[in-house]
C-alpha cells in the first residue's frame, strides 16, 4: 500500500453537490436552477410539515376530539392469578414491590395495582399502590393482608 493508492472508505465521501449561481457559463446560474417566479424562487422559503398546496390540510380536516386528564395516575395491573401462580412456583408467600421488580411482573418507579382476575388458593400478604374492590376481598377472604404503600 502506497499514498497514490489510499482512498477513502465507501459511502464516506459524499458526491459534490451542484454549485448554483456561479454564472452563465456554468449552466446554473440567474434563477439558480429555481424557476422564474413564486413562492419558492425567493430565499428564505420554507415549506412547513403538512402543507398541501392549498388544499385543506389533513390536520384541518380531521376533527378535534378527546382531551389528556393531567391528574391520572396510571398503575401497573398484576391480577391475582399472576400471583397465585408465582406463589405456586416460587413459594412466595409476602408480596411487596421489589418482590414484584426482581420477578419482572413491573419496571422500575412504576405504580402497582392488584387486579381480581383468577382464583386464589391460598393465603398472601400483598403491599402495592392500590388493589381493586374484587382483588381486596379475595386476598382478605382467604385470611391474607392488604397493604398500601405510599407512593
Amino acid at each position: 500500500m502506497e499514498l497514490h493508492n489510499l482512498s477513502p472508505a465507501r459511502g464516506a465521501v459524499r458526491g459534490k453537490s451542484k454549485r448554483v449561481g456561479r454564472g452563465q457559463g456554468s449552466g446554473r446560474g440567474g434563477t439558480s436552477t429555481r424557476g422564474h417566479k413564486g413562492q419558492q424562487s425567493v430565499s428564505g422559503y420554507n415549506q412547513r410539515r403538512g402543507h398541501e398546496g392549498g388544499q385543506m390540510p389533513l390536520q384541518r380536516r380531521l376533527p378535534k376530539f378527546g382531551f389528556t386528564n393531567i391528574f391520572r395516575i396510571e398503575y401497573q395491573g398484576i391480577n391475582i392469578d399472576t400471583l397465585q401462580m408465582l406463589s405456586e412456583e416460587k413459594q412466595i408467600k409476602s408480596f411487596n414491590i421489589e418482590t414484584f421488580i426482581s420477578n419482572g411482573l413491573i419496571s422500575k418507579n412504576k405504580l402497582v395495582k392488584i387486579l381480581g382476575r383468577g382464583e386464589l388458593k391460598e393465603k398472601l400478604d400483598v403491599q402495592a399502590h392500590a388493589f381493586s374492590a374484587s382483588a381486596k376481598a379475595a386476598i382478605e377472604g382467604k385470611g391474607g393482608t392488604t397493604i398500601i404503600v405510599n407512593r
